[in-house]
């Protein structure tokens, strides 16, 4: 990674060429949504930039701009390598609906696979806003739950925009 900046003992910062970045692009959908990213197996980094790559070859999202990353340890289950986490904001017609089974397709072509709840992984995509809808489903939860109380979240959502 190219720059780093160390918050506190355990909380990195990382900027390399594409977070952050503001993208610009011709297409524009009508729903706003920001999407947190996460990893811990393998070169996450090299993966998050695979990732927007995927993005912007498919006409189904645009993206506009992607945060810092930020080098986090993990919760839940612990005993595990600490995680690399941003947030990419996106356009996109798809519903929420749509959109989840379309991130779900693209965690598992990245070869996240899920064995048990906070265990490692590959490629973590969450939906934690779309649009300012409310959605309490068996499959979704909108806004996403829990996001305001984690620092992965919390800490690159603040810096979006903020390197334009």
């Amino acid at each position: 990674m190219a720059l780093k900046r160390a918050i506190d003992s355990e909380l990195t910062l990382y900027v390399n060429r594409n977070f952050p970045r503001c993208f610009k692009t011709e297409k524009r959908h009508r729903h706003r949504v920001i999407l947190g990213i996460g990893g811990n197996i393998g070169n996450v980094e090299r993966r998050f930039n695979r990732l927007l790559v995927l993005l912007q070859r498919d006409g189904r999202v645009a993206l506009l701009q992607t945060a810092p990353i930020l080098k986090n340890p993990p919760f839940g289950f612990a005993d595990q390598g600490d995680f690399l986490n941003s947030v990419l904001e996106v356009t996109t017609s798809m519903s929420p609906q749509q959109l989840l089974r379309y991130i779900l397709h693209v965690e598992q072509t990245f070869g996240r696979r899920r064995s048990f709840p906070n265990a490692p992984r590959t490629l973590d995509i969450d939906m934690i806003f779309f649009d300012d809808r409310l959605i309490q489903s068996a499959r979704l939860t909108l806004p996403h739950p829990h996001w305001h109380e984690r620092k992965s979240v919390l800490i690159p959502l603040s810096l979006l925009g903020r390197y334009r």
